[in-house]
Order: C-alpha cells, then structure tokens, then sequence
C-alpha cells in the first residue's frame, strides 16, 4: 500500500509526464511519479495512490501514508470498478483496471472534479499499463522460483525412489537419503527412528551427528525415551520444530533432554494410516542454522516418501530372502527324496538277504554250507572279502571259528585262548565296532586292546557285530579290508548288526539240541544270572527313586529348585523367625521383563535358553546356604537367610543381592542370533515374626514386584505396608463403585451453556458425579481411573445419560441437552440404536440432544465414526466437536465429518483479555465455522472481559464459571450479566 501528498501545481507539458513514467525503473518509483503527477494537477489538494496485491509488495514511496478516510473511499472504488466521489470527505477515488490500483484525490472544490478526470486521464492510463507490467513481472519470477523449487523437490524425491531400487544396504540407501535432504535444508545433524507398535519398541534406524556418537543400537522400550521430543513426535503424531523452550510449549507434559543441548530441534513423524511408524529429526547446535515452517514442510513430504522408499527396499530384501530359504528348502526335500531312495533300496536288499539266512536256518545243510552261504549273503551287502564268524566256548574262555576267509592270512588254528583284541572288545561290550586305523590307535592308547605279532599285519578298517541270543553274547560276525580303498562307514554297520541278528538266530536253532541237554544245568546258571539282575534292577529302582525325588524338588529345565523346595525352606526360614525375632530372612521376587515378546520373537527352544542363562546368572549372584529358585515361566525367587536389618530396617544383604543381580541380568547376551539387553523387576520383603503363613511372605514380595514394575521397571522395590494399603483402597473404591451402580448413585450435574450476547440459557451439559453416602459428592478425578480398570465405567455412563435425559425431558423451556460420548461407545455396533431408544423411552426429543466427541474419537476408524455421527445426525440428533485446540486440531475434520457445533478449548481463552495472540485465532476459527454452518461454543469463560472479547470476535455462545457452576437442575439460575 503506497500513498502521496503533494501542494497542488500546474500541470507539466504532455511530454513531461511521459517523460517521468518512462524513467521509472520499477513499481516503486511508477508509484512515486504517478502521486507526483496527480497531486500537481490544478485543482488537486492532495493525492494518494493505493496499491494491494496480495503478498507481491514492491516497494514503498511517496510523503505520508493515505489517511483511513481514503483508504476507505479506494476499498469503495475498487469494489465498484468506477470513480466513486464521498460527500462526507470530498474524496474522489477512481480505479486502475490494469493493475488494479486505486487514485484518490482531494479537489479544492467538487466542480473542479470533471476537470481533473478529464486531465488526467490519459497519464493515469499509462501508468496502470506500466504497473501491470511490473505486476505481471513480480508474478513471473515468482512463478519461476516456485518452478525451480518444485524441480529440485521432483529430483530430490526421483532419487530416493531410486535409492529404494538399488543394491544398496540399507546402511547405504539412508545415508544416500541424508545426502538427498541436505541438499533440500540444512539436515548435518539427522536421524531415523522407526517404531514396531506391536511391540512398543524402537530402534534407530540412521544416525549423524557432528557432536554426539549414537546412543544405543538394536531396539529398545519406547518408554526408555519417555518425555523426549522424539517421544512426543511418535507418540503424539505430530511435529515439532524450535528452540528447547519452544519445544517445551508445544506439548502437552514434561519434557525431556537426552544427549547435547541443541540450539534448534525439529521432527516430523513418519505416518501411514493415521498411525505413527517412526520420526525423522534434524537439529542444529549453532544459531547460524535453523529451522523454518517451508522446512518442516519439506521435512514431512520427505517423510511419506521415505516411508515408501524403506518399505519397497525392505520388501526387496524380504523377497530375495524368501527366495533363497525356498531354495534351500527345495534343496533339502531333494536330498531327502534321494536319501528316501538310497534307503528303500538298502531296506529291500537287506529284507532279501534276512529272509534267505532265515530259511538257511531252516534247511537241512551242514554247518559248512550254511557258513559258506551266509558268506555269500553278507557279501551281496557290503565287501566281505575277508570273513569270519566267532563263538564263545562252552566254558567261554576261547573264540572258536567255524567258519574263517581272509585273502592274506590263513587260518592258522581252529580256536584260540581269549585275549584283548578286537573280536574280545565286541564280546565285552556286545556292541557293533567300526575300527579305523585311527580308533584302533585309539584303543590301543586306552588299554582296550592289545596288538599281537603273530596276527600279522593290521587291517585298514574291520567291523564286527556281536551275536546275541537273548542278553546273552555268543559270538561275533566280522569283516575287514587290508586296502584304504574299501573302508567300511556307519550304514556298513547297521547292516552288519541286522545281519548278525539272524546268524545268531541261525546258530541257536542249530545249538538248541545241545542247549536241552544241558538244561538243568543252565536253569541254575540261570537263576543265579537272574539274581544278580534283580540285584541290579532293585539298584536301578533305587537311582529312580533319587532321581525322581530330585525332580520333584527341581525345576526341569534350569535345574534349580522349584516352587515346593521354596515353600519348604521359607517355611523353616519362617519358623526360625518366630523362635528368634532378631533371625531375618529375605524373599526376592524377581520377573524377567518382557519375556513374552522374547519368547514369541524367538520361539520356544530360544526362550528356554535364555531362562537357563538367567538362572545362571542369578546362582552367581548369591552365596550359600542361599536358594535360588524358578516359580514358574520367568518368574524366579531369591531367600536369603540370616539377614541383618539396618537403622532403617532395611535388609541391606538382600539389597545388595537384588542389586547384583539386576546388574548381572542386564549383561547383553547373544541369543538365536540377536543381542538381547533383558532386564527385571524384583519385590523385596523380609520375615516378621507376626508372620504365620507362607503366602504371606509371597504375597508381601509379589506386591513389591508389582510396585517395582509400576515405577518404570529395571529396578527393585521393598515391601512395606503402604503398598499393601494402597492395592486394598483400589480394591474398596471398585466394591463401592459396583454397589453405587445399584443403588444408582450415579447422577448427572448440568452447567448452563448461554448465548453470549443477552445471557439467554440455550442448553446444558451433562457431567458425571457420583453421591458417596459417606464423602458426599465426587467429581470424576476421584473414581473414574478406577472405573476404566475394572470395567465399569461403560455402565456408569449409560446410568449418567438416562438420568440426564429423564431430567432434560422434565424441562420444558426448549433448552438442549449435551453430553460427551467417549471413544469407546462410538465403536460399538450397536451405539446408535440404543441411544435413540434410550430417548423413545425417557421422552427426550433428538432434537433436543448434542453429543460431543473428542479429535481422538475421530481417529479410531474414522468411517465407522462417520458413519455413526451421520445416522445421529439424520435422526436430529446434534454433533459437537468438545476440546477443539487441544489435539491435532485439524481443520479436516470440520468439513469431512456431521458436525454442527464446534467447542472451543478453554486454553484459547486464557490470554483472551491481554495482549497475546490468541484473538487473531479465535477471529479465524470462528470465521470457519460459521462459513461451515456452524455454532461455536467458547468453553471456560470466566470473567467478562472474556466474555466481552469473545463477543467483538463473532463467538457466539459460552460457557463457564462466569455463567454458573455444575449442579443440580434445581440448583440453576439465570446468569447475572453486566448492564
């Protein structure tokens, strides 16, 4: 906006004012020459130009500023497209429809007016052409500016898109991001955040920063970061960007500091769905480099993108991933096809060759023959160049060989004394031997066997198996090779051992006959044999029983003692407390944090791992007689007998243990290939001698836990009786709570909501208090937690909405009813048919009714709210949007969703009535609303200036103490307004 005055002149010659406009070098000086020219028009007092063009401002010019008279008279003149003449003032404006700006002039008399139009007609025309020249101008460049910005966005954005499809790491891929955005802003110092919401983690995905090294790796709690700037972005969903004390403005709670003091700090979440999934975060330590709104801007559509760019390079490796493991799958079935084959077939070759020693057996052949074809069957098997079978003596004191083969050493003799060779250890052991040269050696080292010159030279492998009539060894079946050629494996073996089952079978029907003549002498061998393994069995049972014993007392997979071992040695720790006060004993409840997601992250087999190390760790931490114990799943206890108590009764032994202990558990220790960092919470208490039952003691300990967890985890907590108390008040307020419901003690309390300009009352809303027989009336802060927990506080607001409207109806002065509907009743199915019955049944008018919903109600399944507030609505009944300017207060929500009333939060009040900047705001939201169709309500006025402020604002209704307090509808007054 540029204005002139000048004393009026006489007009220069026709080339002069072409003269000055031509030697204009911009808008400024145009503005400039064409005051000049206007004010020395004869007959012109005075003059002003005005020129508005939105944010293109070229320049300032001219003597004073135009008086608000004229800028009136131009807002008239440009609204009219024509000269317009005040006949208040005498000002004459006339438009520029070029350039759109505005002449007005002061004429030393109204007569002189058609005069001046006509003189300066021809000057004004060119100067509205030279203007719209300039105008044209500014809004090119402005135009290529936003061009080239777009451009370098557009690449910047191609290239992390091609970031996602490279053989880039991911390490790689986000440093190529870091350098992208560096390039947008000044990002030196940036990092990246992702969150798994599932499991309330997160990790750190990208790291740099020019001060600080990175904090941590892998993922951590977010509660870990609880209260930083980071945590309120993921949490909260939104950005925040300026200095700490900015920060600290912008949220709602604490704040927190983690690492180096920054001079600036801005992140963006990373969103999908309406649900955070990480934070990108820049931050600056000098004041040469900071952080503007285009910045957060940028920031946040870099956000989407990188999202997209992370999961299409995450699906990438996912897919590759998959295809190898399919591969290897593949793989395995196919050596398992194979193997299946190479089986079947040894199984059907080695079935034949059963089934022919078998009839062997049966056939009428001497001993020879039968040898010489069992031979023959062994060698259709495996190699059995060099062949013998073994038997034990009557007397068992020599190895007899009916039947001998070996290409290199004959037999020499047809039985030899027993000795410590080979064919004596398979009779010893009664178990099949694969010797190799190596083994042999072995047992050669070990005394096992003893080598013998007159057997020749060594063979190269020999396997053996021993014959087994019963439990009883009479004999073995061997084979060997002289040549590394043809070694002998496992698969050699067990076919060895089927075959020698059989021969063993074969040589006992042929030795039955002789077996019966000596029967009875073998009966009372016999029963002697069976004696001695009685003897051992009765052994045996014993070591069962210990063993049995054992586990009952221990727990299976740590081996540490289990819950009835505990119970045991506290009840005696007990009892010696009892016969001496002055003997303590402490009970340390320990649970191992999050477990669970362990457990099912890593799967079973892992999780028993880990809970074999923590009891590991937990048995280094103690002494003895101490007892570590594993209760159940990843609960563990510590006793600690024979403590002493400090001036404070404290137990500082078992302190100390609790203390080593946490610091052992938090040893990170590999696991399934992950580093895991775990973590407990343990309960302390001590031994009274009031004491009389176990479960006390437990229940003591097991409330300290509790405590212990409450207060953040990773730390231990000492019983005392305040804690039992307060677990016995939750419990007292709950049992008063369900019997306040039956005696409908529940009732709703109403605040007059007024018209803000005559203190008309137009409606009410509905707040909940509960009539305690004892403490009289309760506001919510005093019972609702508790309700939440147990349960019931869903029943309790059904309670408040029939009791409100009942007494609503009764009221029949046309005023309407609000009440605030949580998120919970609008995701129930059936919400809207049994609000709408529920007003048949009291002869409440939906007309008569507003609900009010939060911004948050909004965002749980924003289609399904949707289309609840939609029926609402179409039935009459009224949608208020309650708390406006505390959440995200985003503006989509008053045109995509039925919204009829918009309530604005009692924060915008509350520098309402100095100065600060909150009127502007509330100027702006009231003007949306209104544009939109809708009330606003102004909740929280509490003195009449804010009344009065709300009112010059175009705020139309209120509420607050200034109008009346929440009471009863007989306790309701008409506000007392100011004259």
């Amino acid at each position: 906006m540029n204005g002139f005055t000048h004393e009026c002149r006489s007009v220069a010659p026709g080339m002069h004012w072409r003269q000055r406009l031509l030697e204009a070098a911009d808008a400024p000086a145009l503005l400039t020459a064409l005051g000049e020219i206007t004010a020395e028009c004869p007959g012109v007092s005075r003059a002003w130009v005005v020129w508005e063009f939105g944010h293109a401002v070229l320049g300032q010019a001219g003597n004073t500023m135009p008086s608000p008279e004229a800028i009136a008279v131009a807002d008239r003149a440009a609204l009219a497209r024509g000269p317009v003449s005040d006949a208040d003032t005498g000002l004459v404006s006339v438009p520029m429809p070029a350039s759109t700006a505005t002449v007005v002039l002061e004429p030393e008399s109204a007569e002189a007016t058609p005069a001046i139009l006509g003189q300066l007609r021809e000057p004004w025309a060119a100067a509205d052409r030279l203007l719209a020249r300039e105008l044209q101008l500014a809004e090119l460049h402005q135009e290529v500016s936003r061009l080239q910005y777009s451009e370098q966005l557009q690449r910047a954005l191609f290239d992390i898109s091609e970031l996602s499809f490279s053989d880039l790491d991911m390490a790689d891929v986000l440093r190529g991001v870091h350098s992208i955005v560096g390039s947008l802003m000044y990002a030196e110092n940036l990092f990246i955040v992702m969150r798994d919401l599932a499991a309330d983690t997160f990790e750190m995905l990208y790291f740099a920063d020019a001060v600080d090294d990175p904090p941590f790796t892998g993922a951590l709690p977010l509660e870990d970061i609880q209260y930083s700037a980071t945590w309120h972005v993921m949490r909260g969903g939104r950005a925040l960007r300026g200095t700490p004390e900015q920060l600290e403005a912008q949220v709602n709670g604490p704040m927190r500091t983690y690492g180096t003091d920054c001079h600036q700090w801005m992140g963006v979440p990373i969103m999908r769905d309406g649900q955070s999934l990480g934070a990108i975060v820049v931050q600056s330590y000098t004041e040469e480099a900071g952080f503007s709104s285009e910045d957060q801007g940028l920031l946040e559509f870099v956000a989407s993108h990188i999202l997209t760019a992370l999961d299409r390079k995450r699906s990438t490796e996912l897919l590759e991933r998959s295809v190898e493991m399919r591969t290897q799958q593949l793989a395995a079935v196919n050596r398992a096809l194979q193997q299946q084959v190479v089986e079947r077939e040894r199984a059907e070759r080695l079935q034949a060759a059963l089934f022919e020693i078998a009839r062997l057996a049966t056939e009428d052949i001497d001993s020879g023959e039968f040898h010489a074809r069992v031979h023959r069957v062994v060698g259709r098997l495996l190699n059995a160049d060099n062949f013998y079978i073994g038997l034990l003596s009557d007397d068992g004191d020599r190895l007899e060989f009916p039947y001998y083969v070996d290409t290199c050493h004959p037999r020499l003799t047809a039985s030899r004394p027993l000795a410590r060779g080979l064919s004596e250890l398979v009779l010893r052991s009664r178990e099949p031997l694969l010797g190799t040269p190596a083994r042999i050696a072995e047992l050669e080292a070990a005394g096992e066997i003893e080598y013998r010159q007159e057997q020749g030279a060594p063979s190269a492998c020999w396997l053996g198996a021993p014959l087994l009539s019963g439990e009883q060894v009479i004999g073995l079946v061997a084979v060997q090779s002289y040549t590394n050629e043809d070694e002998f494996g496992a698969i050699d073996m067990e076919l060895l051992t089927f075959v020698a089952s059989q021969i063993a079978y074969a040589v006992q029907r042929r030795r039955a006959t002789e077996f019966q003549q000596q029967a009875y002498t073998r009966l009372e061998e016999r029963v002697a044999e069976r004696t001695a393994e009685l003897r051992r069995e009765i052994r045996e049972r014993e070591r069962i029983q210990d063993r049995l014993r054992h586990q009952v007392m221990h727990d299976a997979l740590t081996g540490l003692p289990n819950r009835d071992q505990l119970r045991l040695r506290l009840g005696q720790a007990m009892e010696r407390t009892r016969e001496t006060p002055a003997r303590h004993s402490a009970l340390l409840y320990l649970d191992v944090d999050r477990f669970k997601v362990i457990n099912d992250s890593l799967g079973h087999l892992a999780g028993d791992d880990f809970l074999c190390e923590v009891a590991r760790r937990l048995q280094s931490c103690v002494r003895q007689p101490d007892l570590v114990a594993r209760l159940a799943g990843d609960e563990f206890a510590i006793l600690i007998e024979d403590v002493a108590l400090d001036a404070e009764g404290r137990p500082a032994a078992a302190i100390a243990v609790a203390e080593r202990a946490l610091e052992a558990l938090t040893e990170p220790m590999e696991m399934a290939g992950c580093t895991l960092e775990p973590s407990a919470s343990i309960g302390i208490a001590v031994t009274r001698p009031h004491q009389q039952h176990i479960d006390d003691l437990v229940r003591d300990a097991d409330t300290a836990l509790y405590r212990a967890k409450a207060l953040g985890r990773k730390r231990w907590q000492l019983y005392d009786d305040s804690l039992q108390h307060t677990a016995v008040d939750q419990l007292t307020v709950e049992g008063e709570l369900r019997l306040a419901l039956k005696r409908d003690e529940i009732e709703p309390w109403f605040q007059p909501i007024v018209r803000l300009g005559d203190g008309a009352i137009v409606g009410h809303e509905a707040l909940m208090r509960w009539r305690h027989p004892e403490r009289g009336v309760l506001a919510p802060a005093d019972f609702l937690r508790v309700a939440e927990d147990s349960g019931l506080v869903e029943s309790m607001d059904w309670r408040l909405f029939k009791r409100a409207f009942l007494a609503a109806a009764a009221r029949e002065d046309g005023t309407y009813l609000s009440i605030n509907v949580a998120p919970r009743h609008l995701q129930r199915s059936d919400f809207t048919s049994r609000l709408l019955g529920l007003l048949e049944r009291t002869g409440l008018a939906p007309d008569r009714l507003r609900i009010e919903v939060t911004e948050g109600s909004l965002l749980e399944n924003p289609e399904r709210v949707r289309g609840v507030l939609q029926r609402l609505l179409d039935a009459g009944v009224g949608v208020a949007l309650d708390d406006f300017g505390t959440g995200y207060s985003s503006l989509s929500y008053l045109h995509s969703f039925p919204l009829r009333i918009l309530k604005m939060d009692r924060t915008f009040l509350a520098d309402l009535h100095r100065q600060g900047n909150s009127g502007p705001v509330i100027q702006a939201v009231v003007g949306l609303a209104h544009a939109l169709g809708m009330d606003v309500v102004a909740e929280g006025v509490e003195i009449e200036e804010q009344r009065a402020a709300l009112l010059e604002l175009g705020c139309g209704f209120g509420q607050g103490f200034l109008f009346g307090r929440p009471a009863e509808f007989a306790e309701q007054a008409e506000p007392a307004l100011p004259a």
